[in-house]
């Protein structure tokens, strides 16, 4: 024998507005699923990644979203950026991991409010110590401008990724003591600078690692290569 049970004061099949809520919350995310919005490199709107078996917001970092194998994203909370997300996010781990390199296979398309039931902050969890992300920090940009205010120059080395900002840092400024006095000797016609900005994760084979390799010792490198 089949026995229906009534909500106590509810008409059947009528739902309170919490279960309605939900109900919303769950048809939301049906279609987010189904129907992914694709995303297009370059574009500034927030995009969703998988993490496991989990779905998170990230945002992209401008000048390191043009693919196509590796974008620099930044995880936030998906109630990001109503009151208390920021908070909530600090607990669970979102706020602490700075830039982080992404595959693009590991993105779903554009961020949508329905996959907010999918994330580690829903299921109330922390993010995962190691969220299949290497970080993608800072990088140093060695470059020879002409003098003649043209702007027209050439890189003459890139260094990165930094793991740790301060070791970017610390090399700028041993670059810096390095070209003092030299900025307009090193290459003829140039004034040579250094300049501190985002690692560009999509030209990443570009660059020289800086902890292979003193910073000093590749600059002088290139502009032996250059000069010779």
């Amino acid at each position: 024998m089949i026995r229906r049970f009534r909500r106590c004061g509810h008409a059947p099949d009528t739902l309170t507005p919490e279960d309605q809520a939900v109900a919303d919350q769950f048809r939301a995310m049906l279609t987010a699923l189904r129907n992914p919005q694709r995303w297009t490199p370059g574009g500034a709107q927030d995009i969703a990644v998988r993490i496991g078996p989990f779905i998170e917001r990230a945002h992209t970092r401008p000048g390191d979203d043009h693919g196509p194998d590796m974008i620099a994203v930044a995880l936030v909370h998906p109630d990001t950026p109503h009151a208390g997300a920021y908070l909530h996010g600090r607990q669970l781990g979102y706020t602490e991991r700075g830039w982080l390199r992404c595959e693009t296979t590991a993105i779903l398309g554009i961020w949508q409010p329905g996959y907010a039931m999918l994330t580690h902050a829903a299921a109330g969890l922390p993010l995962p110590d190691d969220v299949g992300m290497d970080p993608a920090h800072y990088a140093l940009y060695i470059e020879a401008r002409r003098r003649d205010d043209s702007r027209d120059g050439y890189t003459l080395l890139r260094l990165g990724p930094y793991t740790q900002t301060r070791h970017a840092q610390q090399d700028h400024d041993r670059i810096t003591t390095a070209l003092d006095g030299r900025e307009t000797t090193l290459v003829p016609g140039h004034r040579a600078s250094v300049r501190y900005a985002p690692f560009d994760v999509s030209d990443h084979q570009l660059f020289a690692d800086p902890y292979e390799a003193d910073a000093v010792a590749l600059l002088n490198a290139a502009v032996a290569g250059v000069n010779a």
